[in-house]
């Protein structure tokens, strides 16, 4: 390459080494010291005195002899100076575009850490709502315990009332004694067809009735066969003892008298049998409540215990987790700014290389000179040649180190280009993990709203159950306090039957509010079982 090639090749590159310099161009004073030590001996390389530029040159191949080689092979052109510039505006916007990265990855972390928490919080209110939920079922199993043993104690007065009302009209009974009659009791009915008679009915004037001032109305209701029978023979015998002469004596025939008075210790056998069956069935609720209560408060504890242990777990992986994430926030800013400053070092030695390429040219242009003054030389130019040589071989073993130099950035920069790559590629992995943590995070918050909403509705729901089933009973309460009051102002002649008959379908009602309780006590077991495995 002769000098006149080299001329304006120089000429046309210097403007772009003095203005296309980036920005930020002084550098930190670590880089500032490092290019020091590889600019400080080529910047006092003197034209005047040969001698002292070859000691020079000779000491900066002593104290870095790899740059100086490398330095040597470097062949700088036009197209290299215009290619490294690019690299650099392509380094200063990729590490622009690397800080607003992670500035994005501190948001979506401290974003996550954020969902976490509040994701925690949820949990904690909800198995809140769950022991709050427990405890009410407690407390409605104590209220439904409760109004069993009122059931019981009203069904006991109940029947104390109408066993003392009893007392009452036999004692009325017996003190006035009604007009004669006679009554016959058959155990089978006659063959015979009866034509029933209609008498007026004689009360008695300290019934119980007119004595309280209240009319007795016994509701429709289908007799049995027995009490039809009675009534019959009942009619028949009055016919026959009102048909027969005055002077005849009645003679009273009680067939059934032993089992009438049978009949009421076998219905309080009956009365006490049900009343301990009550008291025992009472019993074993009771017992298998406590035994719940018990269960229940054991895994109470366990599942608190576990709770617990799981929350001070995770609160030791997050502390660990956000500690990782600060310190790779931190080494990747550390790293940008070493890179950064590496960079600006490579700036500063670019352009002494093109400060040193400018002044290759001007020497090569003042040695470019013609054949017909090789032949007219003097001693005087002789030696002004021959300085010239010396000075150009000078800056040819300069240029040789500046390309040995340029060798050994282009392998830096090639060792950078793949490192970068391996940290972008990083970078796409962790964002699509990231991505995928924060998606699914998102999912399973949507999925514990939806079940929070599901159970408080479910809640609102069985306490409203509850309400109703509570003013169910009480209204069922009711109508069994009314019927007993039914029956026990309208009992007739036939009283004890239809007491029987009342405490039967008392008792079959009993069983069958038994039975629904049981249905409710299931359903709540369900319903436990249900939140336990949510």
């Amino acid at each position: 390459m002769s000098a006149k090639n080299i001329l304006p090749q120089s000429r046309v590159s210097e403007p772009n080494s003095t203005f296309r310099t980036p920005e930020r161009t002084t550098a930190p004073s670590r880089s500032s010291a490092r290019s020091g030590m590889a600019t400080e001996h080529i910047g006092h390389v003197s034209f005047r005195d040969h001698n002292d530029d070859v000691e020079d040159r000779q000491d900066v191949t002593m104290v870095i002899p790899s740059v100086n080689e490398r330095l040597g092979h470097l062949r700088p052109s036009r197209e290299l100076l215009e290619y490294y510039r690019k690299k650099i505006a392509e380094f200063d916007g990729e590490h622009e575009d690397m800080l607003n990265r992670l500035e994005q990855y501190k948001m979506t972390y401290e974003q996550q850490h954020k969902l976490e928490w509040e994701l925690r919080q949820r949990e904690e209110e909800i198995a809140e709502l769950q022991k709050a939920l427990s405890d009410m079922q407690v407390y409605l199993f104590q209220e439904r315990d409760h109004v069993l043993r009122l059931f019981a104690e009203n069904d006991r007065l109940k029947i104390q009332e109408l066993e003392d009302r009893k007392r009452i009209q036999h004692l009325l009974s017996l003190s006035s004694p009604s007009g004669p009659e006679v009554t016959y009791f058959h155990k089978e009915p006659s063959t015979r067809a009866i034509v029933t008679q209609k008498h007026p009915q004689k009360r008695h004037p300290h019934a119980e009735g007119e004595k309280l001032g209240l009319k007795a109305e016994v509701p429709s209701r289908p007799q049995n066969n027995r009490t039809r029978r009675n009534a019959q023979h009942r009619v028949t015998a009055n016919t026959k003892v009102q048909q027969r002469p005055a002077s005849a004596k009645p003679k009273a025939v009680h067939p059934d008298s032993d089992q009438q008075q049978a009949e009421p210790e076998s219905l309080l056998l009956q009365i006490e049998a049900l009343q301990s069956q009550m008291k025992e069935q009472a019993e074993l609720s009771r017992e298998q409540t406590e035994a719940l209560l018990e269960d229940r408060r054991v895994r109470m504890e366990e599942m608190q215990t576990v709770i617990e242990r799981d929350r001070s777990k995770i609160h030791s992986l997050n502390e660990k987790l956000h500690r990782t994430q600060q310190m790779l926030y931190d080494s990747t800013k550390d790293y940008l700014e070493l890179k950064y400053e590496g960079r600006s070092q490579e700036r500063v030695w670019m352009a002494e290389k093109d400060r040193l390429l400018q002044e290759l040219d001007r020497c090569k242009e003042q040695l470019d000179v013609s054949k017909d003054d090789v032949l007219i030389i003097s001693d005087h130019a002789l030696e002004e040649r021959q300085t010239q040589n010396l000075e150009i071989e000078s800056l040819e073993n300069q240029l040789q180190q500046a390309q040995k130099l340029a060798d050994m950035y282009r392998e830096q920069v090639i060792g950078l280009e793949d490192e970068l790559a391996r940290i972008r590629e990083r970078d796409d992995v962790s964002k699509d993990a990231y991505k995928d943590k924060t998606e699914k995070l998102a999912k399973r918050l949507h999925l514990m709203n939806q079940r929070y909403e599901a159970m408080e509705k479910r809640r609102n729901l069985e306490i409203e159950g509850f309400k109703n089933d509570t003013r169910i009973l009480r209204n069922r309460l009711k109508d069994v306090e009314k019927q007993l009051y039914k029956v026990t102002v309208g009992v007739g002649e036939d009283g004890d039957m239809f007491m029987l008959h009342n405490i039967h379908q008392t008792a079959k009602r009993s069983k069958k509010m038994q039975s629904e309780l049981h249905q409710l006590k299931a359903l709540i077991y369900g319903m436990e079982t249900d939140l336990r495995n949510l």
